[in-house]
């Protein structure tokens, strides 16, 4: 057993999972997997650069996982940034912050190597099943949405300017959304979406859909009828998306307030709206008729990139 450390620090969240890696067996035992929402990306769609106040925030989560990482002992850590940080202007700094901190050189990946890993986290646990296919595994991010299609691996990948930050930010401000902001996000995430054949990643050709992410988890914590997360009741589990639909249309509608009366975390309600918009749109692009989520993610798939590398 290898005990590994995987931190995904993203446009709005900065996540870490600890875990148990058996590269004879296949098997993944999770020891800690934990998650803050800091809002790294805050302004950077406008500004091109890191907040003072969100580096703040960010800095602070990465030391309690400095903590955690110290308590378990890990044999192997691998820090990757992602779309926030590939647009920042000061960028090298945070890195340099987070590596003072961790003592690991932070890594701002392609947007096809987050898609690779996503994937690999995501379907490495379905591979044995009987799952019709390809997959099409939407990850769903602040700044971004990476849309990976594939069998035992990708085949194709694409990453988009589509996050739930970047679109709430420039352009859905309003508190719920005006029926205006909400037509532009629409127009704006399917022109996205209609460049994704041109790189080999065509929707209408999944069989299969597997979304994750806190966009994706949140949604489905709500049509759970869940009144926090549970990975007990959510991992894996299938909704129809007829209901995501519904829901989407049924957020937009929402002020923040009344999101967070839903308990949605304060953290995310301001652009829940905007991320299930973004999965709205992409699940009407295939023939999928239930929606597949997975807590399993980049993280698992980063875990296991440094097995491999040791390999």
């Amino acid at each position: 057993m290898t005990r590994v450390g995987s931190i995904d620090c993203g446009t709005n969240t900065i996540k870490l999972l600890v875990a148990d890696l058996d590269p004879a067996s296949g098997t993944e035992e999770q020891l800690v997997r934990e998650m803050r929402i800091v809002r790294l990306g805050q302004d950077v769609d406008r500004t091109g650069r890191l907040a003072d106040e969100a580096v703040a925030r960010t800095l602070a989560a990465v030391e309690e996982y400095a903590a955690i990482l110290d308590e378990h002992r890990v044999d192997a850590l691998r820090f990757c940034a992602t779309s926030a940080s590939r647009d920042a202007s000061n960028g090298d700094e945070f890195r340099a912050a987070v590596r003072e901190r961790l003592g690991v050189e932070p890594e701002v990946v392609s947007g096809d190597e987050e898609a690779a890993l996503s994937f690999d986290g995501a379907t490495r646990a379905l591979q044995a099943t009987d799952l019709p296919r390809p997959f099409l595994v939407v990850d769903i991010g602040g700044g971004s949405t990476e849309l990976v299609l594939g069998d035992t691996s990708v085949d194709a990948a694409r990453s988009l300017d589509i996050g739930s930050v970047r679109m709430t930010e420039r352009l859905m401000p309003s508190d719920p959304p005006t029926p205006d902001e909400v037509a532009a996000a629409a127009d704006a995430i399917d022109a996205a979406l209609d460049t994704l054949p041109s790189f080999g990643v065509d929707p209408s050709r999944a069989a299969t859909v597997i979304g994750v992410a806190g966009t994706v988890t949140t949604v489905a914590t709500l049509l759970a009828g869940l009144d926090h997360w549970d990975r007990e009741r959510i991992h894996l589990a299938t909704f129809p998306v007829d209901d995501v639909h519904a829901l989407t249309d049924r957020l937009l509608h929402l002020t923040v307030a009344e999101r967070i009366a839903l308990h949605v975390p304060r953290g995310r309600a301001d652009v829940i709206g905007a991320g299930a918009l973004v999965l709205d749109r992409v699940l009407r692009r295939t023939p999928a008729e239930r929606l597949l989520v997975s807590d399993a993610d980049i993280l698992d798939g980063m875990a296991w990139s440094l097995v491999h590398r040791e390999d």
